[in-house]
């Protein structure tokens, strides 16, 4: 790998317009794409992730789509792995590669990597999925808080996988996960470009409003309605999927479960830009501004080789 391998990374929150602008970020550059879509990973999920159509696929060479099964146990430190070792092989073809999606853990998994954390033992993880399933999220909320208040402030604290994984690291290392998280920047063999994409709200909100119509209007209920009985698995966790699990469960009507898919799409899309703006080496744009992006990407390609 050379240093003058340069990775785009196109970064935004889910219905912001990544899909169309990475093929011709890619065909401009004669660059692979991976995905870093942690959904988009599953085979069986479609429709409501919003994969690439074969059409878009044949466009340029994809990876990391639909290459896994919903049993499959995937995480971002094993994305860290796959996609390190696979630019290794692809900056020996490619100058540039491009990296695109919306999944904060896993993009930050590649360009900053994570710090090695101790491996859990399984009756540890039965213990507070147990106290979890019996007490419920604000218990586990709470215990969080106590055990380190930092991260308490730092993570989606609605995750109850995120906080479980964080008191089971406090309790194993006896110290707050905040402290083991170094935040310190491993160092890559490549030249990272950061693009974030975004719109006005009321715009974007817009987009995903219409968006999670057409994925019902493309069977996105037949698609969840077949993936019913595995609905306990960590990946079907997702929007757009454990809405209409509840509808089927018979909780709530149909209606409501469309309006919470969108609502709950809007709310991903505003924590991913919370995260997203903690970064100062993302440059944003307008999805529109095709020619100002590609512009920008030549200029850093070209000064980062001389």
């Amino acid at each position: 790998m050379s240093s003058n391998s340069t990775l785009i990374v196109l970064l935004g929150p889910t219905g912001v317009g990544k899909t169309e602008l990475s093929l011709q970020i890619a065909e401009q550059f004669a660059a692979p794409i991976l995905s870093c879509d942690s959904r988009q990973f599953y085979k069986e999920m479609k429709i409501g992730t919003a994969a690439p159509t074969q059409e878009q696929l044949a466009r340029a060479t994809h990876y990391f789509i639909a290459t896994r099964s919903i049993n499959d146990e995937y995480n971002a430190g094993s994305y860290e792995e796959d996609a390190i070792r696979l630019l290794e092989e692809l900056f020996q073809k490619h100058k540039v590669v491009l990296l695109t999606g919306g999944s904060m853990m896993y993009i930050d998994a590649v360009c900053k990597g994570f710090d090695d954390l101790p491996a859990i033992p399984s009756e540890l993880r039965s213990k507070w999925n147990k106290f979890y399933e019996e007490q419920g999220l604000e218990a586990i909320q709470q215990k969080l808080k106590e055990a380190d208040p930092d991260y308490y402030h730092e993570v989606d604290i609605c995750n109850h996988k995120r906080i479980i994984h964080a008191l089971e690291i406090c309790e194993i290392a006896q110290m707050p996960y905040s402290f083991l998280r170094k935040k310190q920047k491993k160092q890559r063999p490549f030249h990272i470009v950061k693009i974030g994409l975004n719109r006005p709200r009321a715009e974007l909100y817009e987009r995903i409003n219409q968006r999670v119509d057409q994925m019902l209007n493309d069977g996105l209920e037949e698609e969840a309605q077949k993936l019913f009985e595995h609905r306990h698995l960590n990946a079907l966790n997702t929007v757009g999927y454990k809405e209409l699990f509840s509808y089927f469960c018979g909780r709530i009507t149909r209606d409501e479960a469309i309006a919470l898919i969108k609502q709950n799409s809007r709310r991903y899309a505003k924590r991913q830009l919370t995260w997203f703006n903690r970064d100062e080496a993302i440059t944003w744009f307008h999805p529109e501004q095709n020619n100002e992006i590609i512009e920008f990407l030549n200029k850093k390609i070209v000064n980062h080789k001389s």
